[in-house]
């Protein structure tokens, strides 16, 4: 059975089933991280990582000599029989001991989202060390966790961008897939702007789809750019049989740097919420339905009660099929920008308004038939909706 968009969930080994966090007994023999004795200090000593690739383009062996160090193996206890224990990945983000992996890491799979009774971190030197869940976001799958950083050799990595990214670029995967510690897959960038599952009902916008192997165990573990930086947190696969087959996804780093930032400032990320679900408008659907322009997000429902319902934002009632596609809403709106900001896709209204926050005003470009009208929304806090169960693969 073919499993789109296959949510990489930390789960227990007797109900193991999507991939991203393989399973584990809780005891590894890892080497517990030094507790200080009466009167002694532990130093923590930072790497400082520059200068990757700057010169000599892509080299997965430096990437990974220099950078591996900061890739972290994640234990989560969600205290099921026999003691076994769901591994994922994540990475340093700083000298305090503040660390980045998927959320669905730390709360296993929808709909249950468990929070765990323990969570320990283990460094590549063997060090594990208990952790702390800060604070989760799921609606972009991002958990931010915090470790005593005493005793430790932390290798914090360097957050990129992602807007800009260019599909063919090389990229390497550092993680623990089927619980291997500090492996190393490369590939490149196949695609961008995808669209994937997150742990509530709303999606996951302008995701980095690449070839790089994803397999269990790699979730909440960094994709990296030819200079050493993160560009997403491989956090999804799609596949047939729930291994790597060359179709994985990351959340991008735009996305996962926002989230860590008001995380760590308040403990929750608030999202804005317009409140309709669209379709792609192209040339030839906008001449069949009567349309004046050729590009947009075609609204297909209205949430009642939501901001796009007050501000009089309507779908369409009539139903078309058209090119083997069924039920093509007609007669409705077509949204064609955002303050000003071209939606020539249905997915740029969904990026551009999770830039937004909750009480934001924004003007939208709308068409209907061939006139055109601005409409001024406020936008509301997105509501806690949470995802279905993901399907076993």
């Amino acid at each position: 059975m073919r499993v789109p968009s296959l949510v990489l969930a930390a789960v227990a080994a007797a109900a193991l089933a999507l991939a991203g966090c393989s399973s584990s007994k809780s005891s590894s023999g890892s080497t517990e991280a030094p507790q200080p004795r009466q009167g002694q200090v532990l130093n923590t000593r930072v790497n400082v990582i520059e200068g990757i690739g700057r010169k000599g383009g892509f080299d997965a062996g430096v990437i990974y000599k220099r950078l591996a160090p900061g890739v972290v193996t994640v234990i989560s206890d969600f205290g099921a029989p026999g003691g076994a224990a769901a591994l994922g990945s994540g990475f340093v983000l700083d000298a305090q001991g503040n660390i980045a992996t998927n959320a669905h890491v730390v709360r296993g799979d929808p709909p249950k989202l468990q929070k765990p009774t323990s969570v320990y971190v283990e460094f590549s030197d063997g060090n594990r060390v208990a952790a702390r869940v800060v604070a989760d976001d799921l609606n972009s799958d991002v958990a931010l966790l915090k470790v005593n950083p005493a005793g430790l050799n932390l290798t914090p990595l360097q957050l990129g961008v992602s807007h800009n990214l260019v599909v063919g670029s090389p990229v390497a995967a550092i993680g623990s897939p089927f619980g291997e510690n500090q492996s190393l897959s490369v590939g490149v960038i196949s695609a961008t702007g995808r669209d994937i599952d997150s742990l509530t009902a709303f999606k996951i916008a302008n995701a980095i789809q690449t070839d790089a192997a994803i397999n269990h165990g790699n979730s909440g573990g960094p994709l990296i750019n030819a200079m050493g930086q993160v560009i997403g947190i491989n956090s999804q696969i799609q596949s047939t049989g729930g291994g790597g087959e060359g179709v994985g996804f990351a959340v991008p780093v735009d996305t996962v740097k926002r989230s860590l930032a008001e995380l760590k400032s308040s403990g929750h990320v608030a999202y804005a919420y317009l409140g309709v679900s669209t379709e792609q408008l192209y040339p030839q659907l906008a001449q069949r339905l009567g349309l004046s322009v050729q590009h947009g997000a075609l609204v297909a429902t209205v949430d009642g009660g939501g901001p796009a319902k007050k501000a009089g934002i309507q779908a369409g009632k009539g139903k078309i099929t058209f090119q083997g596609a069924k039920d093509i809403p007609s007669g409705g709106d077509v949204i064609v920008s955002v303050d000003g900001r071209p939606v020539s896709q249905a997915a740029d209204l969904t990026v551009i308004i999770g830039l937004k926050n909750p009480g934001d005003k924004v003007t939208l470009g709308v068409v209907r038939g061939h006139s055109r009208r601005n409409v001024t929304v406020t936008l509301a806090p997105r509501p806690n909706k949470p995802a279905a169960a993901t399907p076993t693969p």
